[in-house]
């Protein structure tokens, strides 16, 4: 994943280096058409000196034909010769390869093929000039262009990122509060002006949004308190009714099994309650101390606790836990473990083993069963995973949540009659 400082410049050097690389031909095509014209112009003046040099040292035939023939040896560029009138052409110019047996390689040559005129006589000049010294030129050109290009695009990139250093610092700071911010904390938080109309904009909504969510969240926290309240103690009183009702000796065995099925009922809805009220706390944050809590020390403490429950289900406890610790909060640590203990012997089979062991960073809960559990709505609310119908469906969602919160893996597995419960810390 790339900056998004880093996207403009990738653009602009792709487009550069596609510009360069075009460039290429055009300069050559347009530094080899001027050099050509250059050429030409410079043969034709030395084709004039050529001519009036001649006509003004008024040498005779002879000597002109031994002067030429010197000439046409010592100087291979130009050669004069002497034509008859019906050999006479119009003027030609042209580009041709000679191959140079000094440095063994083939030249170029611009040529300029005319005729001048010696003692009333024609004579055919033709004046060749290399054209190697244009495709040196390209060259040097090439690498001028080559490194103006990496000069652009190093300037490019130290201007980049000291303008964007500064122009961005307002960004990054919003970004470091936002990333500080807890909304559980009743934080207030202020951003900094800034001189930049989109990153101030930036900076109103954000201001905004969570002044709107920090008064739902603060809401919500009030109305989850409340219901803990206002729900609990009368459900609490009708159940306290209930046994009081249960104790009179007067009631038949119909009316003493109706009181019975209402207050199993109001007990569910006091634990759905409950369970309602937690997972609505762990989903807003509400747990937020947290420590270095032995897991060893938890569970030891946990199965302590649910001894009468062990007891009347005939499970018998075999753990296999080294001391190991992680950092969260205890309470919802001892939630987990509750939740996952009873949920293991409420699917498993009575009269049985109930083993707990930590491998490594897993620490798995496992007991005997008959049959799998449904896995699609296993960690679901009020999910049915399995034909027992007294539990309020909310247990393992809890526990779903809890390890969320801290990354780590709930998992469950059926296997050779197991079920099986596993973290991985």
């Amino acid at each position: 994943m790339s900056k998004l400082l880093d996207k403009p410049f990738k653009s602009f050097s792709i487009y550069a280096l596609i510009i360069l690389v075009c460039s290429i031909p055009v300069y050559y095509f347009v530094v080899d058409s001027i050099w050509l014209e250059e050429l030409d112009e410079h043969n034709w003046i030395i084709r004039k000196r050529m001519e009036k040099g001649i006509q003004k040292a008024k040498i005779d035939e002879k000597e002109l034909n031994k002067t030429l023939k010197i000439w046409n040896k010592l100087q291979p560029g130009t050669e004069l010769v002497a034509i008859d009138q019906n050999e006479i052409t119009k003027n030609r110019i042209y580009t041709t390869t000679t191959y140079n047996r000094f440095e063994h390689e083939m030249d170029r040559f611009r040529v300029l093929s005319t005729t001048i005129w010696v003692n009333e006589k024609p004579y055919r000049l033709t004046i060749s000039t290399n054209v190697e010294e244009a495709d040196e030129t390209l060259v040097a050109i090439a690498f001028v262009t080559v490194f103006f290009f990496l000069f652009l695009v190093l300037g490019f990139v130290f201007l980049n990122k000291r303008i964007s250093k500064k122009s961005w610092k307002p960004f990054y700071k919003t970004l470091n509060q936002l990333k500080n911010f807890d909304l559980s904390k009743d934080q207030h938080i202020h951003f900094e002006q800034s001189d930049i109309e989109e990153f101030e904009e930036l900076n109103r909504e954000l201001t905004s949004l969570i002044e709107k969510n920090t008064s739902t969240f603060n809401q919500q926290k009030r109305f989850i308190e409340n219901a803990s309240h206002e729900l609990q103690t009368p459900l609490s009183v009708l159940k306290t009714k209930m046994d009081v009702l249960l104790q009179n000796n007067t009631l038949s065995e119909q009316e003493a099994s109706t009181i019975e099925t209402i207050n199993s009922s109001l007990s569910r809805i006091s634990r759905i309650n409950k369970n309602l009220l937690l997972l609505a706390k762990i989903e807003n944050h509400q747990f937020t101390e947290e420590t270095s809590v032995n897991i060893q020390q938890i569970l030891t403490e946990n199965i302590e606790l649910l001894d009468d429950y062990f007891q009347s289900k005939g499970i018998q406890i075999q753990m296999n836990v080294a001391p190991y610790s992680v950092i969260c909060n205890r309470t919802l640590l001892e939630v987990l473990f509750n939740n996952l203990t009873t949920n293991v012997i409420r699917h498993g089979n009575l009269n049985d083993v109930l083993r707990i062991n930590l491998t490594g960073n897993k620490l798995t809960f496992s007991n005997a069963g008959t049959t799998s559990l449904n896995l699609d709505n296993l960690f679901v609310r009020f999910g049915i995973s399995s034909s027992e119908t007294t539990n309020s469906g909310l247990g393992l969602a809890i526990s779903k949540e809890i390890c969320d919160r801290y990354n780590w893996k709930l998992s469950y597995v059926f296997n050779n009659h197991l079920h099986a419960f596993s973290i991985e810390f």
